[in-house]
């Protein structure tokens, strides 16, 4: 059984601007496949080889695959319906199959507007595409594929999901196929090295409500620190990496394996061959102040920091539980480590004015990090935040929710004034560290690093591509509150997708009130057991009123030990 997997030829102008980035996913899944004694698998990389649909329709006519896999964020999913749209007008008789996270959550939605997928494979792939393939292969599919947990589909005319899998309990046991890339077209810009994204945990403890990824992974688990170096070593001497970032939201959340990685390789010396990169919170940073030199000298040279917003009380919307005075704290110990340092910030709310981007400016240049950035806040359909906000929503055309293109509109400023105030501030801060930083702040391997990134940053401005400015019409002689982002007006919510959050609303209002029920109750028969104390009660009344008895609900119904899930 053939099996062709395809990254989809999706460009937004946002983090392709520092390389060109291996598509982790698909090493992933034939790992587990290949295992499994599936060996017939191609992969198409049309996002880093611009593969157009002509060429892959082509492609497809040439392998003749039984099965199409693709994936697709937010951003990507229409070119990933497409994707799968050209493999079944090549061959009708071909299983189309859509992982990712957006197909995880939006199933619903897809399904409606995509009906010629098979199926979705929803939450993490490696053990669930494994029982599907067997399936296929077994010509079990499509009878059995209500008894396969994980998927969604369509079933005469009806959207079924079967049961959620259960996350992946052994990563270890996981062997990515790393040879399935081509990894001479995957270079990290400020370098020029090849460049790797492994992984070393899944999951994430914390809920910023911004964010989807622990609702994903769901369970938060931790690699075997040796497993992850054996990795490494591997993508070093076998494909040419030269720098690599770790795939965590947080890989410095369990402190003690995080070591054990950083002790690994400093044992096997690899710093010297290869560097690295993460994403972490401010509090870890704090935490381990004591330990940065040492996470330097383990090949740590940068650090991108969820900073997220200037202002305390954004902070506390997203629930970040971090102050403004720890985030500056936490770029100072990362500069005297000689770790670069990365502030990210989120803009774009309803509250955002020209003072409050002014004001993340002021913050940054303050704070000194070597690098800055300003995402638009970009309102993923299936987290909390987007829920609270979900009214304020005027744009469902989900191509643009890709970080650079302002899908909300701030209620004192348009579209077009909101990227203005975006690109100023990318415009002020580059252009002070291009001429008083960069070329004059330490040497060697620092410099090198600095000047690279500022290359990387002039070579996208240059080609009109960062931010995609090339596509909104910036370069016009017109003002910018008339900018056309080219949305799509027309792409609205589904029905089902729409039926089902009001369904998980109702659901999650009724638990409140049940919650809420429970504590007025408990609060009533504390007050009159202290009522019968007062007035001398006791005896057989007071043993009574020690005694357990079932809660009652408004209904009559008795709970049971724990609430429904929500």
């Amino acid at each position: 059984m053939r099996i062709v997997f395809v990254h989809p030829n999706y460009h937004s102008g946002g983090a392709e601007i520092a390389g060109s980035w291996p598509p982790a996913w698909v090493a992933y899944l034939t790992g587990s496949l290949r295992a499994a004694g599936f060996d017939d698998i191609h992969f198409i990389d049309a996002m880093t080889n611009h593969v157009d649909n002509d060429a892959l329709r082509a492609q497809f006519e040439e392998l003749k695959p039984d099965v199409v896999g693709t994936t697709a964020i937010t951003p990507s999913i229409y070119v990933a319906e497409e994707v799968l749209r050209i493999a079944k007008d090549v061959n009708p008789d071909v299983v189309t199959v859509l992982g990712g996270i957006h197909g995880t959550f939006m199933f619903r939605q897809v399904l409606s507007e995509a009906p010629w997928i098979d199926t979705i494979v929803r939450g993490e792939g490696e053990e669930i595409v494994v029982n599907l393939m067997n399936a296929i292969a077994e010509g079990r599919w499509p009878a059995d594929r209500r008894k396969i947990q994980g998927l969604a589909f369509i079933e005469e005319g009806e959207i079924v999901a079967t049961q959620a899998a259960s996350t992946v309990k052994n990563l270890d046991g996981i062997k990515p196929d790393w040879s399935i890339l081509e990894w001479d077209k995957y270079i990290y810009v400020p370098l020029n090295r090849r460049v790797a994204i492994p992984n070393m945990a899944r999951g994430c403890p914390f809920t910023c409500s911004f964010c989807s990824q622990w609702k994903f992974w769901r369970d938060y688990r931790v690699r075997d620190p040796k497993k992850v170096v054996d990795e490494i070593e591997d993508l070093v001497e076998n494909h040419g990496v030269g720098f690599f970032i770790l795939a965590d939201e947080e890989p410095t959340i369990n402190r003690k394996k995080f070591i054990e990685f950083c002790e690994e390789l400093i044992a096997r010396d690899l710093p010297r061959r290869i560097q690295w990169g993460i994403n972490t919170r401010v509090t870890d940073i704090m935490r381990d102040k004591e330990l940065l030199p040492f996470y330097r000298k383990a090949g740590l040279v940068h650090v991108s920091l969820g900073t997220e917003a200037a202002a305390q009380l954004k902070l506390d919307q997203f629930n970040k539980e971090t102050t403004v005075a720890d985030n500056k704290e936490a770029i100072r110990l990362l500069r005297e480590a000689d770790i670069f340092t990365e502030a990210q910030f989120i803009v774009g709310l309803d509250n955002e004015t020209a003072e409050t981007l002014e004001e993340t400016f002021q913050m940054a240049w303050d704070w000194q990090p070597d690098l800055a950035n300003w995402a638009m806040y970009t309102p993923w359909p299936f987290t909390p935040l987007f829920q609270e906000l979900r009214d304020q929503v005027e744009v469902f055309d989900y191509s643009k929710y890709n970080f650079v293109t302002p899908i909300m509109k701030p209620k004192d400023m348009t579209r077009g004034g909101l990227l203005e105030g975006v690109l100023k501030n990318y415009r002020r801060f580059y252009m002070r560290k291009a001429l008083f930083h960069y070329p004059w702040r330490g040497t060697g391997y620092r410099r090198k690093y600095l000047l690279g990134c500022l290359k990387a940053f002039l070579k996208a401005g240059v080609q009109r591509q960062f931010y995609d400015l090339g596509k909104h019409g910036y370069f016009k002689l017109e003002s910018r509150d008339k900018m056309d982002f080219g949305f799509d007006m027309s792409r609205t919510i589904a029905d089902a997708q729409m039926a089902d959050w009001e369904d998980h609303a109702d659901k999650k209002r009724k638990a409140a009130e049940r919650r809420e029920a429970l504590r007025a109750q408990g609060k009533a028969r504390a007050e009159e057991r202290n009522a019968i104390k007062a007035c001398g009660g006791g005896g057989q009344m007071e043993d009574e009123a020690q005694a357990p008895r079932p809660f009652r609900m408004p209904n009559g119904a008795t709970p049971g030990l724990r609430e429904p899930a929500e």
